[in-house]
């Protein structure tokens, strides 16, 4: 059941009215049904919309704070090409018989 709503949902838009590659609108991720059919849809869609808006922006940053992550370990390694920066855990490491004393 659909709850009522005195004020109707705003439209994401903020002005920046390109597509990417993948046919979102860079400015607010909506694709091209949810941009033309926005005034169509019930405050539930858009609602439903606009929480989609939000994991795509989420997974957009996370892309970009991998690829920022690996052009820093690129650039480490042409400046230090003697360090391994490559993250590997040392599974032959064996600290079975290891004390403090």
């Amino acid at each position: 059941m659909e709850q009522l709503s005195f004020l109707s949902v705003p439209s994401p838009c903020i002005g920046v009215c390109q597509t990417d590659a993948r046919g979102y609108c860079v400015g607010c991720l909506r694709n091209r049904d949810e941009r033309f059919n926005w005034l169509h849809f019930s405050d539930a869609q858009k609602h439903n919309i606009i929480r989609l808006c939000i994991q795509r922006k989420r997974r957009r940053q996370y892309a970009k704070y991998k690829a920022h992550q690996i052009a820093v370990k690129q650039q480490q390694a042409e400046v230090n090409p003697q360090f391994d920066f490559d993250e590997k855990p040392d599974d032959d490491l064996d600290f079975g018989d290891f004390s403090l004393d």
